[in-house]
């Protein structure tokens, strides 16, 4: 998670005058706007942020922006507000290598089911440009034109919603966010072991079935430095009064269970 890289770069950065809060709003969009106007009414000298909601997002950004407050956002980019950076995915990219995954020494033929599993609030545009670049590889390339795409869309964590029968002649799933562990556990208890599984992240519950082999793949975004190089930027900018990076795109890093390290191992 970011918070483990924020608060090592703010032990680092402490001897430098850095002084850190903490602020975290649940996913809703009344306890974000609370948090945000708290931020505003503090006159904090830079704030890391990572946007879940859209619109309200656009709003803050602009009024630090008004106030002179320097912004870096961590893990979702909201191109249509000016912020000092982004740190983060290339989402578009993400869905692209996503694509790749999904062929990597599969048949010329491949049933692939996209599963949506999201909460009603989210409205970021990571989760839509990382399918965006799942699609787009298969555009590029003709050799996957055999290829048929189904997609479903489930509620955030309402296993009810699941049954054998959505997954008959299903070869591949790609969920484009965190929660691939709600239909790892439901394809291990229904014996449903050859469905190849493309996920993101890192999670506890990720990594215990990708140790077991039902999820095939998962992208890591590297969180913890993202949360770190957020603080890092911060103070380049506001301390040393020196230029950054206006987007910096975190590598893309494939997970399998056999190249898992000892530090992963332990999630």
């Amino acid at each position: 998670m970011p918070i483990s890289g924020i608060q090592k770069a703010g032990d680092e950065f402490e001897k430098f005058g850095v002084k850190l809060d903490y602020f975290f709003y649940k996913y809703d969009s009344n306890s974000f706007k609370k948090i945000a106007s708290k931020l505003l009414e503090k006159k904090y000298d830079g704030i890391l942020f990572a946007p879940i909601f859209y619109e309200e997002s656009i709003l803050f950004l602009n009024q630090c922006k008004k106030n002179d407050i320097p912004i870096v956002m961590i893990d979702s980019n909201i191109k249509d507000a000016e912020a000092v950076a982004y740190i983060g995915q290339d989402a578009f990219q993400s869905g692209y290598l996503a694509g790749k995954l999904v062929c990597y020494n599969a048949n010329s033929e491949n049933n692939v089911l996209i599963l949506k599993i999201t909460r009603e609030i989210e409205s970021t545009s990571v989760y839509l440009q990382r399918i965006k670049g799942f699609y787009s590889f298969f555009e590029d390339d003709k050799k996957f034109a055999n290829y048929k795409f189904s997609e479903i869309q489930l509620k955030d964590k309402s296993k009810k919603q699941l049954n054998v029968k959505m997954f008959e002649g299903i070869n591949t799933i790609f969920i484009p966010n965190s929660r691939s562990y709600i239909i790892a556990k439901f394809l291990k208890e229904n014996g449903l072991n050859s469905i190849r599984l493309v996920g993101y992240d890192l999670l506890q519950e990720n990594i215990k079935y990708l140790k077991d082999g039902t999820i095939d793949f998962l992208i890591n975004q590297k969180p913890e430095q993202q949360g770190y190089l957020g603080i890092e930027y911060l103070y380049k900018k506001i301390i040393l009064k020196e230029n950054v990076e206006n987007t910096y795109y975190m590598p893309l890093e494939i997970i399998i269970k056999e190249n898992l390290s000892n530090n992963y191992r332990n999630i």
